[in-house]
């Protein structure tokens, strides 16, 4: 994500008189975009009044030609005049207006990835013929990034206080579990408290409303939408909600809907195991361990060393029974120490990247070389082992200045707008999204028997995945949205909506968009086989069905199946060509900066 920030626009909206609404009555185009008679959600969400704004310039926080406001919506749609949330609106308007089709609407994902962060980028990775017949808008959802936050505690020290016990990827110990467990009550306790009301409105089903109503407020008709990730379960509860209102809907890296919001037969289980996140990581690790050994050494490093499947699961069980320490070979500091909840987070990482394999290649085969006993100094032994010190040092510090640059061009960005000290609310925004929307079970000490059972069916990813939903415990995560989505996912809507899996993706399970195509009866699968968390940019079949299907609505042909650009150890380690020279980790320059279903994630770089 950009990371989900605390800064509002709130004071900007005083300071430039940012929002306007508009008289009583319904506008024009209100009255055009009407659902049926008897349509409740449309009736509801058209009883507001189509807000009137101030767009207003602002290149300086977001890059040139964007412009911005904010739009005060309903807490509760149930009272379309009673309390209001201001939420972030970002638009780059479409550089051929006169053959403008209308509004594309994009979300990167989280939950709480910030809208606006992607519809600003929205030139680096979407085709010149979308960008020039669309309008781009963003939304930050509802208590995320720069609109009304959502806070679960009044200052930074009480936040840090209460998640003492998260300073670790997933727990492993019964220290560990015990400390989670108790920061995930503490977390619950104060967004069903101090968060009120807002942790309580923000379902995805309050962002898909006020998302009917500025698809309204921008004058158009029908909904057009490229959602990722998260966006996915927007976009598919859009559809669901206002399936009238769907011009051109497209989801990729699909989560499961029904896994996502559970019922009351699977309420038992977290929703981070039944949206089997952790099977598609394990899946494609596996498969590239697998791809390894068959490529041999000339394409992959690490079947150098023996079996890669093997390799690794000595890897995993000596991190188990002692760290590793990593030191910066310049100043003999500790920089990280290497657990085994670290490696894994790290590798799931790598399996984000189109280029997964290469990541997971350098990652095993370097901690592989620095498990051994220490060379003598001078031989070649010796010089695997620096080279190894220092390419896990580079990979530490690449991942380090990217999140250090995110933090920079955000802080730029609150300077720009004339915000205040900053207040991280990512842990509460993720959160009072995952929380409202599904079923979970009804202890938070109850998650370390379900890391252990997801565990065993999805090895080291099937824990990490589990706990982080741990909060969400229904004894302790007591505030809930009456108006959640709780229905079914089977609506026909009035065009198609295309549905993208990815084969190896290890955060949106392919079978997720498998399982959400089958349930919609208007709907298309496009399949790609490739690498990597979404599958926009992987290869131009994939990017350009989708830019073909948002321009005509024109799904492509039933059964297609997509291969990606980069594919593992396909290319000998010792060629221009090939990962040790670089080039192919160029390739990827139209990839979304999507945002992962993990707390705090950034936006893919």
């Amino acid at each position: 994500m950009n990371r989900p920030r605390t800064s509002s626009l709130v004071s900007v909206l005083t300071a430039l008189a940012l929002v306007g609404t508009a008289a009583a009555g319904a506008s024009a185009a209100q009255a055009s975009a009407r659902g049926p008679i008897g349509d409740v959600e449309a009736q509801r969400v058209d009883r507001v009044p189509t807000p009137n704004p101030s767009w207003f310039d602002c290149s300086p926080a977001f890059g040139e030609g964007n412009e911005c406001t904010t739009v005060n919506l309903p807490l509760d749609y149930d009272q379309p005049r009673g309390a209001t949330t201001a939420v972030a609106v970002l638009r780059h308007p479409a550089t051929d207006q006169a053959n403008k089709i209308g509004s594309l609407f994009l979300n990167p994902g989280g939950p709480g990835g910030s809208g606006v962060g992607i519809a600003a980028q929205a030139s680096m990775f979407l085709g010149p013929e979308v960008l020039e017949r669309f309008d781009i808008v963003g939304i930050d959802p509802r208590g995320t990034n720069f609109s009304d936050n959502v806070r679960c505690w009044e200052n930074m020290g009480e936040q840090a206080a209460d998640l003492q016990g998260w300073d670790v990827p997933f727990p492993v110990t019964d220290d560990e579990e015990a400390a989670y467990v108790a920061a995930s009550e503490r977390v619950g306790q104060a967004c069903s408290t101090t968060g009120k009301p807002l942790s309580g409105s923000m379902s995805t089903a309050e962002v898909a409303r006020d998302m009917d109503v500025i698809r309204r407020m921008v004058g158009d008709t029908q909904l057009t939408y490229l959602g990722f990730s998260y966006g996915s379960y927007l976009g598919n509860v859009y559809a669901s909600m206002f399936p009238g209102r769907v011009r051109a809907v497209a989801i990729d890296g699909v989560l499961d809907p029904q896994g996502w919001q559970g019922s009351r037969a699977t309420q038992s289980t977290p929703v981070t195991t039944r949206i089997t996140s952790g099977e598609g990581a394990a899946q494609a690790l596996q498969e590239i361990l697998l791809r390894c050994e068959k490529a041999g050494p000339e394409y992959c490093r690490l079947a150098g060393y023996g079996d890669p499947q093997d390799l690794f699961a000595q890897i995993t069980a000596s991190l188990r029974v002692e760290p590793l320490d990593l030191v910066d070979p310049e100043t003999g500091e500790v920089y990280l120490t290497l657990t085994y909840p670290v490696l894994i987070s790290f590798l799931l990482g790598d399996l984000y990247a189109p280029i997964a394999a290469e990541f997971v290649d350098l990652d095993l085969s370097f901690v592989w070389e620095l498990l051994q006993e220490p060379a003598e100094p001078g031989t070649e032994a010796a010089a695997r082992q620096d080279a190894a010190r220092q390419g896990l040092l580079e990979r530490y510090r690449t991942q380090q200045e990217q999140a250090k640059a995110a933090d920079v061009t955000e802080a730029e960005q609150r300077a720009a707008l004339g915000f205040a000290f900053p207040y991280d609310n990512s842990p509460e925004a993720f959160l009072s999204v995952l929380c409202t929307d599904s079923r979970n079970p009804v202890y938070a000490a109850s998650w370390p028997g379900h890391a252990d059972r997801a565990d065993a069916r999805a090895p080291d990813f099937g824990r990490l995945w589990t706990w982080g939903s741990s909060p969400c415990a229904q004894h302790t995560w007591t505030v809930r949205d009456e108006d959640a989505y709780t229905g079914t996912f089977t609506k026909a809507t009035a065009n198609p909506v295309l549905v993208v899996g990815n084969y190896w993706d290890p955060a949106t399970n392919y079978d997720g968009a498998v399982n959400a195509a089958r349930l919609l009866p208007n709907s298309r699968l496009l399949s790609s086989d490739s690498w990597g968390h979404t599958a926009y940019g992987t290869s131009a079949c994939v990017t350009d069905a989708i830019d073909t299907y948002l321009l005509t609505r024109a799904t492509p042909p039933a059964g297609t199946l997509c291969v990606g650009d980069d594919q593992p150890f396909t290319v000998p380690l010792a060629t221009p060509e090939g990962p040790e020279s670089g080039a192919r980790s160029a390739r990827s320059d139209r990839l979304p900066p999507v945002v992962p279903p993990v707390p705090g994630a950034l936006p893919r770089g």
